[in-house]
C-alpha cells in the first residue's frame, strides 16, 4: 500500500514561467521521504540523524518528468517500497496533479553510520515498519 501526502505548489518551487523548476521537485521528494519515516517507519529525521548518529542518504535516483507543474497546483505523492536489502531501501515516487502523471522517482537510500559513512544493516526497530509493497 502507498504512503500519500500532499504539497502545494509554492512561488518558492518555481522559476520565472511559474512552472516548477526541477530542483525542487527533488526537494519534494525528500521532503515525502521525511514524513515517511515519520509517520510510517515511526523514526522521524531528528531521531535518526541527531538522537542515533544514522541516516539514510541517497545513494542513487533516477526521475522522469512527465509533465510540468504550476504555481498553486496541489500535487499528490505516492511513495512505495520497492525493495529492501540488509542496508539499502529501494523507494518509487510518483506524484500527480490530479489524474495527470507529473514525475516518476526511483531512488535508493542507505542506512549509514553517520560518523563513519559506512553502511550498517537496518535496526529491527525500522525493519519491522517497512512492508515491500507488491506490484
Amino acid at each position: 500500500m502507498a504512503f500519500t501526502t500532499q504539497r502545494k505548489v509554492r512561488f518558492q518551487h518555481c522559476d520565472p514561467a511559474g512552472i516548477v523548476f526541477y530542483p525542487r521537485y527533488f526537494e519534494m521528494i525528500n521532503s515525502v521521504v521525511e514524513d515517511w519515516f515519520e509517520e510510517v517507519v515511526h523514526h522521524d529525521f531528528n531521531q535518526l540523524h541527531v538522537e542515533t548518529g544514522t541516516g539514510v542518504p541517497t545513494a542513487a535516483i533516477d526521475t522522469q518528468f512527465h509533465a510540468p507543474s504550476r504555481l498553486g497546483e496541489r500535487l499528490t505523492f505516492e511513495l512505495r517500497v520497492q525493495s529492501m536489502g540488509r542496508s539499502s531501501l529501494t523507494l518509487q515516487i510518483v506524484a500527480y496533479c490530479g489524474e495527470q502523471k507529473r514525475l516518476t522517482s526511483d531512488s535508493t537510500l542507505v542506512f549509514v553510520d553517520l560518523s563513519s559513512g559506512k553502511p550498517m544493516p537496518w535496526t529491527e526497530a525500522i525493519r519491522q515498519h517497512i512492508t515491500v509493497d507488491n506490484l
